[in-house]
């Protein structure tokens, strides 16, 4: 199979193009950028500030956890602690983490075109998530948050004695920037492929980008009108919710978790489509059964939307009505079960190499075939009722968003670092850094299986003593992950000034984004590449691109 190519549109005059980081250094030139590449390192900056912020909250309530008596914080302040953790962690990282970065670097360029299709709305999303992050920023300093991340109702709408609206209102207003981001993904999609670039040779990134962005516009909206109602309901006392005012605090329920459970796989979807990305590379192999992993991308988006209830199994929820959302619920392993199988056939005779990304990879295949399995027990009504509430159910969602989501986009950063930046980082350092993580997160989480097994509530500031040995591993555990990821952050940067620099494909992997410079001139490409092959073509010889220099009578084609 050959690629030939043309060249299309009019080229960018060789010699002529701008470096997208160097293409202007003043601040005002990145704060009212349209191009995606720079949009995309605007969010990577906002999103490392955030996972800080978050994650400083750990660390103060994991020390507090430390002694049975929590010694360290009162309770009003563990429950704004964990409260803050977790709507930082959710709303202002994870959701957005790697559509927003990677996705906005790197779509257009798989896509082989200029920019997304709306640059101006791209800009907005980011201001937009910016303003929603700064009101609850403002909510945790000006007196904190303490209904829990979830905004349980009543407690939240008559009962919180904290800045719940500021915290409401900075969610609602983050979901309009993923809506945008995600608007402008399925047009950009649909739209704006280069030339040859079917369906079926789309990278399975932009398959997992257009199955996340489905999910966020259909489901974004239903917890935008949920929040309105709690800050109604709060600052005006219409019954909605609370009991006390004639309201239904199980129609709450139904509505958050009919969003928030699809919003589980707008974390872990683009993960999913990150670590084909490396399985392929880094096994010199095309993704096995690709038509299958593409389509399960989008089953599980679709039956994501259907299996809220396994929420509510303790819930005024009927028991039939149990035994229907403990079935979907069971049913939506299997698109992701197909995802694992060809992921691993994949790897089955391929040429592996353990590279940071490689690493992260499995990390991801390890950590997530945890997260789900351990799900079937909370799938379950029987066990689910023992376990509910208690930290079983934390270090399942842990396993499954952390070591999905942030394995995931971790992986996707140091695959694709030497693109968005044209440096190498020591591979040696990046290395001990994926262990030192992965050990330090099994520490951290798996003793929590044995404590929610045993019945320590979640969201507790004291517990009986015969627990203090467990916690005490989760703390020791969540250091060591706190310091993997600040070796991370220290080779990353210092890699932006000392890395060896990167030529255009590193690690000698294949798809249009590799096909350019690092990192990509302004315009991506001088000229409009012409696919002619499926992606991940691992058989064709490497001499042979889809983007070429064109030839004088080439131009205008």
């Amino acid at each position: 199979m050959t690629m030939n190519t043309v060249a299309t549109d009019n080229p960018v005059p060789a010699g002529s193009e701008k470096h997208y980081l160097t293409n202007g250094h003043t601040l005002s030139s990145w704060l009212f950028t349209v191009d995606h590449k720079r949009i995309g390192i605007l969010y990577l900056i906002s999103l490392v500030v955030f996972f800080l912020l978050g994650g400083a909250a750990a660390v103060l309530f994991r020390l507090d956890l430390m002694t049975p008596a929590g010694d360290l914080l009162r309770s009003e302040t563990y429950n704004k602690l964990f409260t803050m953790h977790g709507i930082v962690m959710i709303f202002f990282f994870l959701i957005p983490s790697i559509p927003a970065v990677l996705g906005n670097f790197l779509l257009p360029i798989m896509l082989g075109t200029r920019d997304v299709a709306f640059p101006k709305l791209n800009l907005l999303s980011w201001y937009v998530f910016m303003a929603g992050g700064l009101l609850a920023l403002f909510a945790i300093v000006f007196g904190g948050v303490d209904s829990g991340w979830t905004f349980y109702t009543p407690y939240s709408t008559m009962y919180a004695n904290s800045n719940v609206i500021l915290a409401v209102c900075g969610a609602f207003i983050a979901g309009f920037s993923s809506i945008m981001t995600a608007l402008n993904f399925v047009v950009t999609i649909h739209k704006m492929r280069a030339p040859g670039l079917t369906w079926f040779r789309l990278p399975l990134f932009v398959w997992a980008m257009y199955a996340t962005s489905l999910v966020v516009l259909l489901g974004t909206p239903v917890v935008a009108i949920t929040l309105v109602m709690i800050f109604v309901e709060r600052l005006l006392h219409f019954g909605i919710f609370d009991p006390a005012l004639g309201g239904d605090p199980v129609l709450f329920q139904h509505l958050f978790w009919f969003y928030s459970h699809p919003a589980v796989y707008i974390m872990i979807l683009p993960s999913m489509g990150v670590v084909s990305e490396l399985i392929s590379a880094f096994s010199r192999r095309r993704i096995y059964g690709y038509k299958f992993v593409a389509y399960s991308s989008l089953a599980i988006a679709v039956i994501g939307f259907f299996v809220w209830g396994h929420h509510m199994f303790v819930s005024s929820q009927s028991v039939y009505a149990g035994l229907i959302f403990s079935f979907l619920t069971f049913f939506v392993a299997v698109p992701t079960a197909i995802k694992i199988l060809n992921w691993t056939m994949t790897l089955y005779k391929g040429s592996v190499s353990l590279q940071a990304p490689m690493l992260y990879a499995f990390g991801f295949l390890g950590l997530f075939t945890i997260g789900g399995m351990t799900g079937l027990f909370l799938s379950t009504m029987a066990t689910d009722i023992h376990l509910h509430d208690t930290y079983f159910v934390v270090a399942h969602f842990h396993y499954v968003m952390v070591g999905g989501g942030v394995m995931g986009f971790l992986g996707g950063l140091h695959f694709w670092w030497p693109k968005m930046t044209g440096r190498m980082y020591p591979e040696g350092w990046a290395i001990f850094a994926a262990i030192v993580i992965f050990v330090g997160f099994n520490l951290t989480f798996f003793p929590q299986f044995q404590l929610g097994y045993h019945g320590m509530p979640r969201r507790y500031h004291e517990y009986a003593s015969q627990f203090q040995i467990l916690h005490v591993m989760s703390t020791a555990g969540a250091s060591i992950l706190g310091f993997g990821y600040l070796i991370m952050t220290g080779y990353l940067i210092w890699s932006l000034k000392f890395g060896k620099v990167a030529g255009s494909n590193p690690w000698g992997a294949r798809g249009l984004e590799w096909e350019t410079t690092s990192p990509p001139p302004t315009e991506n490409f001088l000229v409009t590449p012409v696919v002619k092959h499926e992606a991940y073509a691992y058989d064709v010889p490497s001499e042979t691109s889809d983007v070429q220099e064109p030839r004088p009578e080439q131009h205008n084609v």
